[in-house]
């Protein structure tokens, strides 16, 4: 079936098999593989990306869902110039990854929850990061990463 949808800001469209899942199709389609697949199962988040600028986990979404849609990843973060997005600045300054796998889908996740909560605190954070899974358990991090975006007032792109 045919698909069309913005991803990152460009439009595009391709025959895919109807059971294609997004997360495959943004990966071998696409070649963005910044989005990474942890479980299949929508348990780790790993997966994560922006839908309409809602965090969805992509590993167990069509593409055929996103037909239409506008889907940003982690690669769609930066600027165009390589300039990091603050949430992603965030994190390298404040150490927020250890391995760094699940690093893409925390960011698109963080990107998410911030657009809905600009001023949470610690433990909304906690809270609002749930669904997404470290390993490493690097949260305390992460949580420190997030609430120094939300400070320096970075919202998704």
């Amino acid at each position: 079936m045919q698909v069309t949808m913005t991803v990152n800001g460009e439009t595009q469209s391709h025959d895919v098999e109807a059971r294609m899942l997004l997360v495959y199709y943004l990966r071998e389609v696409l070649g963005l593989t910044g989005t990474n697949v942890g479980c299949d199962t929508t348990s780790c988040g790993a997966c994560t990306v922006l839908l309409n600028g809602e965090s969805v986990k992509s590993c167990t979404m069509l593409a055929a869902q996103a037909d239409g849609e506008e889907i940003t990843t982690i690669e769609g973060m930066a600027s165009s110039e390589g300039v990091l997005h603050p949430i992603q600045e965030a994190f390298r300054e404040h150490h927020g990854l250890q391995c760094g796998y699940c690093t893409p889908g925390m960011v698109m996740a963080v990107a998410s929850f911030l657009k809905e909560h600009p001023d949470p605190t610690e433990a909304e954070v906690r809270e609002g990061l749930e669904g997404n899974l470290c390993r490493c358990t690097g949260y305390h991090n992460i949580v420190q990463a997030t609430l120094a975006a939300a400070r320096a007032g970075a919202l998704a792109p």
